[in-house]
């Protein structure tokens, strides 16, 4: 049996009909140029279309929205944090004109960045219809007749063998269905071919990009996403009104709200208490019982960092916790005026926090007038001790809790009409109680311990029982799941695209002029590859096992016969470099 011969080099002397047996190995559309002088308006048109439905247009518009995504990531947005964009503006006073006119601080919803994705849309689309119905008719078609000169094929190889050509083309076409290629009888030869999952990982590939750039564009403009801090024993209804912080897609409205409600039972947190991880967190989770829609059963949910509570359509992320010292105030009379756990804001790693408390009603002085008072409070859950010198927490953990007041009364300005953060406290109307060499009064509290306020103004109580919080983040964001199925899908539509190979076989088997038959096998494949010289090597073995071969003949007989002159495209032409039997 000859071996198989790889050829690379084209030759002047090729086959016409080389063409049609590698024609549509890719259903990739042919480039036209166009007749520039003769081109009219639908002309144009045509050809703008054919150039925006081009696959090197496509990755163009792919890599410029990649790049457009690139000042939504590195420019404060007003959709995600508005408070940034104030900021900015205030600090550069000449980009941030420039910015609003380019749509920076808007990215995603501006004309130019939307533009882009509704192209990137329309060039897929014209990709990949075209494709698929040429495609279809591929799959419903017959792989093309073998040419007249197989030896000019890349990969080839021949020999003789004394079964009859029938019997030759009977067992090739047997060996080839059997191992899957789609194969049928055409002439004197047997025409094969392989590989169709490549282009359906093609097609697959980009019909998932147009499922994924659907996706995350209805994500954007229904998602929402809001944030509420809870103190342990308090709960939260999915409205707006519940919301810190609130903001959403273009589309959203009040009704896309998933309707549930849920209470914090308890929030769960451990630290690492030695090593070089000292400090670090363990476990943070908080017991939930919640309720989905109106009339829904109450149910228990553990949620924990990177594992939300799933409620239709929302996700209940656990995002941050504190500490809600309780604290109790009185009056000059004994009276409780205010009584809550006050969540107070994490500074550093070790929870050391700052927030204010502020008593709006019900406090008179000791002259019965009408005020209000506010403390300053700072909270360390493990103190050093005062030898330490700072007010800065140890450890994470409650070891040895202390809370830190400074008294004020006067007018918070709360009826002003103007919204103020309940962490912060505004002190143009307050004044100071001082102690007894006229400074700001201010005490260390243990749990369980009272300040006394001076002049008979009333107390504050550090109550010992110390509540936690947690901050929760719901989003709603739906295609999140396409999304990931598009992804999915296309990783593995790119993955069969790349790795796997279309090719044809074809085996021609003739009567020689000896009346020998002559066996001729040749494969081609999209692109030079090792693999279809591979393979036809391996089932040129197989068939030759079915038809094996027969001493050359005598080379003056054939001589003889062959004196007289022939036709040239009628000849065998023998594998170059072949190893003869």
């Amino acid at each position: 049996m000859s071996d198989t011969t790889t050829d690379n080099t084209p030759k002047a002397g090729d086959d016409q009909d080389l063409g049609a047996a590698g024609s549509q190995l890719s259903t990739a559309p042919k480039e036209e140029t166009p007749n520039l002088p003769s081109l009219g308006v639908i002309g144009w048109a045509r050809w703008f279309w054919r150039q925006l439905t081009s696959m090197r247009v496509a990755l163009l518009l792919l890599l410029l929205l990649s790049l457009g995504a690139i000042p939504g990531s590195l420019i404060p947005q007003t959709g995600i944090d508005e408070t940034k964009v104030a900021d900015f503006r205030e600090q550069h006073d000449i980009l941030a004109p420039i910015y609003d006119k380019l749509g920076l601080f808007n990215v995603y919803s501006s004309v130019w960045f939307s533009a882009i994705y509704i192209l990137l849309f329309i060039s897929l689309i014209g990709c990949i219809v075209p494709r698929t119905w040429q495609f279809v008719g591929q799959l419903r078609g017959r792989p093309p007749g073998a040419p007249r000169r197989l030896t000019r094929l890349p990969a080839h190889t021949t020999w003789r063998t004394g079964a009859t050509p029938e019997q030759v083309r009977e067992s090739a076409l047997a060996l080839l269905r059997k191992r899957r290629f789609r194969a049928h009888a055409v002439g004197d030869a047997v025409a094969a071919e392989k590989g169709y999952l490549r282009e359906v990982g093609n097609l697959l590939f980009h019909i998932a990009l147009i499922v994924m750039l659907i996706a995350f564009a209805w994500g954007q403009l229904f998602k929402s996403e809001g944030n509420k801090l809870i103190v342990e024993g308090d709960g939260f209804a999915n409205t707006l009104t519940q919301y810190d912080d609130f903001k959403s897609g273009n589309l959203f409205t009040n009704e896309d709200l998933e309707p549930f409600s849920f209470d914090v039972e308890e929030f769960t947190g451990t630290y690492e208490r030695t090593g070089p991880n000292k400090g670090t967190p363990r476990t943070y989770e908080t017991e939930l019982t919640y309720t989905a829609g109106a009339d829904g059963e109450e149910k228990k949910a553990l949620v924990k960092v990177n594992k939300p509570l799933e409620i239709g359509d929302a996700k209940v992320y656990l995002v941050s916790h504190g500490y809600a010292p309780v604290v109790t105030v009185r009056d000059g009379k004994g009276k409780v005026v205010y009584q809550d756990a006050v969540p107070l804001l994490p500074l550093d790693a070790n929870v050391t926090s700052s927030g204010v408390v502020k008593v709006l009603d019900g406090y008179r002085n000791p002259q019965g007038k009408k005020e209000q008072l506010g403390f300053n409070a700072f909270f360390v859950p493990t103190f050093g001790g005062s030898a330490s010198g700072t007010m800065l927490s140890q450890f994470p953990a409650l070891d040895y809790p202390v809370l830190a007041l400074s008294a004020y009364h006067g007018d918070l300005k709360a009826d002003s009409g103007i919204p103020q953060s309940v962490y912060q406290m505004d002190k143009t109307k307050m004044k100071e109680f001082k102690d007894a060499d006229g400074e700001l009064f201010k005490q260390l509290l243990m749990p369980g311990e009272t300040m006394t306020l001076p002049n008979g103004a009333g107390s504050v109580t550090f109550e010992k029982d110390i509540k936690e919080w947690a901050g929760y983040q719901i989003v709603q964001e739906p295609g999140g799941g396409w999304a990931l199925g598009g992804s999915v899908v296309a990783i593995a539509g790119l993955a069969g695209s790349l790795f796997i190979q279309r090719r044809r076989v074809w085996v021609r088997a003739v009567e020689g002029p000896d009346g020998v038959t002559v066996v001729e096998m040749a494969g081609l494949g999209r692109s030079e590859s090792a693999k279809v010289p591979e393979e036809l090597g391996e089932l040129a073995g197989l068939l030759y096992d079915e038809a094996p071969g027969v001493p050359d003949p005598d080379p003056d007989e054939t001589s003889a016969k062959t004196a007289a002159p022939s036709d040239p495209d009628s000849e065998a032409v023998p594998a170059e470099g072949a190893e003869q039997q």
